[in-house]
């Protein structure tokens, strides 16, 4: 069955006492088991209760573990696979909260993180030893849309026996086959893509089950009991429960709903993404524009080889911070908003918001400029977008900024 088929019919592991043909949502925490031993089974890790069914056929994966959310989902992971003097290799092309992760927990958990060029394999090679326990990395880097070629990084690190973990979120099942091109685990934010419609949290962790667990420092004890579930059986049994990143029914109901149009919304953004970036070049007032499926673009090769459309983020640049805030001040139909892959098309200056907590320095070292702005496109007819673009550029005089200091506060009516 193809990917929408699989999202539509994929059966869940009990039936439905009443037939439902989409699983209803039980408003409990707990649940009766027909035998001691069934109870004891999945207690013991031999035998799964409630699954993530539907994630795991249609991804293809070992297994699956649902969280509250994907932030929840990489915390998750790492404090899965970490201990203290352990180090992991990454790259500053980050999403700023998984930056900040980074940055703060990991090293405060006594974890150091070393930062590469992941499209340098010799300075990947140079920064692995003994304590390095995974490379993480994002498929497309939000919001630099920066493609690094993932076999090559498989390549080298199966060598050392360091497993691949890449955010998929960008770029999800029917765009990237993430197993076939050497990711080990995947960690997906499901409030993007698969909800769609930006009113639900969620996260994932994927198992693609080309790790051999038992070759990780972390995980070995539990390879020998667990075999290959080694990882979601840790987390289920361990980091998950004791964490508390528990995904609600209501929002595991929503977010199967949302699986089933998944594909027809990706395919409508990404389609709509490249027009409105080949659009976008033909600005004079828009500086560096960036996509992965621009034939110009540093990362086109990569992705191009790795994916069969290049996602629907875009990111481009304006001469300074003045003009950007203008320009985003104009639009009507594209929402100024901090999500992606939403219905609706968003849009943020990054340098100011997201990574609004870091020094000057710093963001320019992320490769931030103050007039940059990263656009998700949403799936509006491509007329409408082209349209709200054109007539924000139209205007000559510059709306008028209201600038705010650190210092001043704020009274709200409760």
């Amino acid at each position: 069955m193809g990917f929408t088929t699989k999202a539509l019919h994929t059966q869940p592991l009990a039936k439905d006492a009443h037939g439902a043909m989409r699983f209803p949502i039980y408003q409990n925490s707990a649940f009766e088991f027909e035998k001691a031993e069934d109870l004891e089974a999945v207690f013991k890790g031999f035998k799964y209760g409630h699954v993530e069914h539907k994630i795991r056929t249609v991804s293809g994966a070992l297994g699956v573990l649902a969280t509250a959310t994907g932030m929840a989902a990489i915390s998750n992971m790492l404090f899965a696979l970490l201990k203290s003097g352990d180090n992991i290799i990454t790259t500053k092309y980050l999403f700023g909260n998984t930056l900040s992760l980074f940055q703060t927990l990991l090293s405060d958990f006594g974890v150091e993180v070393r930062y590469v060029d992941l499209n340098n394999l010799d300075e990947i090679k140079a920064n692995i030893d003994a304590k390095t326990r995974l490379l993480f990395c994002e498929s497309i880097s939000n919001p630099h849309l920066i493609v690094p070629d993932f076999t090559a990084i498989k390549s080298l690190l199966a060598e050392n026996n360091v497993p691949l973990i890449v955010d998929t979120t960008a770029t999800p099942w029917n765009l990237f086959d993430a197993k076939k091109h050497g990711v080990d685990v995947e960690i997906v934010s499901a409030t993007k893509y698969i909800s769609g419609g930006g009113h639900v949290l969620g996260g994932l962790i994927v198992d693609n089950g080309t790790y051999n667990w038992g070759n990780h420092a972390t995980l070995a004890p539990y390879t020998r009991k667990f075999g290959p579930n080694a990882l979601i059986l840790r987390l289920r049994k361990e980091t998950y429960r004791n964490l508390g990143a528990t995904l609600s029914p209501q929002s595991a109901y929503l977010l199967s709903l949302g699986l089933e149009t998944m594909d027809l919304r990706v395919k409508r953004s990404c389609d709509n993404a490249l027009a409105v970036t080949k659009h976008l070049q033909t600005k004079p007032e828009i500086i560096n524009v960036s996509y992965p499926f621009l034939e110009d673009s540093t990362s086109y090769e990569n992705a191009k080889k790795h994916f069969s459309a290049g996602g629907g983020i875009v990111s481009f640049s304006f001469g300074d911070k003045a003009s950007a805030y203008a320009f985003l001040n104009r639009l009507n139909i594209i929402k100024r908003g901090t999500n992606v892959q939403d219905n609706k098309s968003l849009i943020i200056a990054t340098y100011h918001t997201i990574y609004a907590e870091y020094s000057t320095e710093q963001k320019v070292s992320f490769g931030l400029t103050e007039g940059m702005i990263r656009l998700s496109v949403g799936i509006e007819d491509l007329e409408d977008l082209i349209a709200d673009i054109d007539q924000a550029l139209a205007h000559e005089e510059p709306l008028v900024m209201n600038e705010t200091s650190p210092e001043q506060t704020y009274t709200f009516d409760v």
